[in-house]
């Protein structure tokens, strides 16, 4: 695989910051096609040399070169991956220079890497590139909103309409802050329908939900949407969760009177631990305490799915309620998870599911490099052809890094 392009000189160790502010200032309006080149332009501006903006991926398994002239670069076996995975910067020879890879992180979210190449690195150069790719994180978050092009690039696949339309409406893969982290991974990635995730942070409030819709089709990702519509609206409109849940089952019977959906909703207060639940219809949560999972502690009597109407649709929702330690972890899925299968019939299973989580957390990894590695598991497992969407959420509660 080529590398970045050569740095012809090294460059000088002054700032030309006169320079530098005009490119800020340009990169406000600047087209994402125009990144590449703006970001080799601030790059000398800094003292450096050039710089390269790779994008990782729908699935997470390549960095994307955001130049159209460059191959893709592995997640799992390069230093442009290993700086990704590990979301710490990353060094490499290059012939007579050096590459610095820096990652791309918007909050919690992983973009992908920046590639900065110059004759030789110290301190100086390490926090200018640092810089460099927390400025470029910014633009590409505020830019891939409206970019058709920066979407493309990131796939491929030729992607349904069912999923197109329910990746519209899917927050950021991972979200958090000081005290908490939310996490997901969603597959068959260009051909799901019914399965979605939602996280969001309101002051020290973390929302999150899982739904399952039945089917496979247009439909089923129309009553997903709907479904995660109505819960934003609720949630946004300051409802507590059981407005939430009861907006959704009105929205649901309201404009899909025959279609329904499990989910589990939940919110946790990052300040004090607290967890409140709503499982409707569908798996229970998983709690892992001290590197193991603790059976049933997250159970609750059965509740009917979301969107049942007439004689079938529930008088109340039961709300839940238990208090977090620091350090715990809480895991949604889907069926599709733990029902995938491999040639001779036998099922991924819960229980490989949630030993896998454990060793992987244990091992050092980041809670979405853990979801990484193990939707990669489970599609491994049953050779790339899931026969139902598969689902993850992980959250964290963390108070002791605050």
């Amino acid at each position: 695989m080529p590398d970045p392009p050569h740095a012809s000189a090294d460059p000088d160790s002054t700032v030309d910051e006169n320079r530098l502010e005009e490119l800020i200032i340009e990169a406000q309006t600047a087209l994402p096609v125009e990144l590449p080149d703006l970001a080799n332009r601030c790059a000398a501006a800094l003292g450096l040399g050039t710089a390269l903006i790779y994008l990782v991926d729908l699935q997470q398994q390549l960095l994307i070169p955001l130049d159209e002239a460059l191959e893709p670069l592995p997640v799992d076996r390069s230093s442009a991956g290993w700086a990704y995975r590990t979301v710490t910067p990353r060094v490499a020879d290059a012939g007579d220079d050096m590459i610095a890879w820096m990652p791309l992180v918007d909050g919690a979210e992983r973009l992908g890497v920046l590639a900065v190449r110059t004759a030789s690195l110290d301190g100086v150069r390490m926090r200018r590139s640092r810089m460099l790719a927390y400025l470029f994180a910014m633009l590409i978050t505020s830019k891939r909103t409206y970019s058709d092009w920066l979407a493309a690039r990131t796939r491929t696949a030729t992607m349904r309409l069912p999923t197109e339309m329910l990746r519209a409406f899917l927050p950021s893969h991972t979200i958090g802050s000081s005290k908490c982290v939310s996490t997901a991974v969603l597959e068959p990635a260009y051909d799901v329908a019914g399965d979605a995730f939602d996280h969001a942070v309101v002051k020290n409030i973390l929302h999150t939900m899982i739904l399952d819709s039945m089917g496979h089709d247009l439909a089923s990702g129309l009553t997903t949407s709907v479904a995660m519509a109505a819960a934003r609206n609720a949630r946004r409109g300051g409802g507590d969760l059981t407005d939430v849940v009861d907006s959704v089952d009105q929205a649901l019977a309201q404009w899909l009177p025959d279609h329904f959906c499990t989910g589990v909703l939940c919110r946790l207060d990052s300040a004090t631990g607290t967890l409140r639940w709503v499982n409707c219809g569908h798996p229970p949560p998983l709690l892992i305490r001290a590197d193991r999972v603790l059976d049933g502690a997250l159970d609750s009597p059965p509740q009917p799915p979301i969107g049942l109407v007439g004689q079938l649709a529930p008088a109340a929702r039961q709300v839940h309620e238990t208090t977090l330690e620091p350090g715990d972890s809480v895991l949604l899925y889907t069926d599709g998870v733990v029902d995938a299968r491999d040639a001779n019939g036998a099922e991924f299973g819960l229980d490989r599911f949630t030993d896998f989580i454990i060793r992987s957390t244990a091992a050092g990894q980041r809670p979405a490099e853990v979801l990484r590695l193990l939707i990669h598991a489970v599609l491994d497992y049953q050779r790339n052809q899931l026969r139902d969407d598969a689902t993850i959420l992980l959250f964290e509660w963390r108070p002791q890094y605050q």
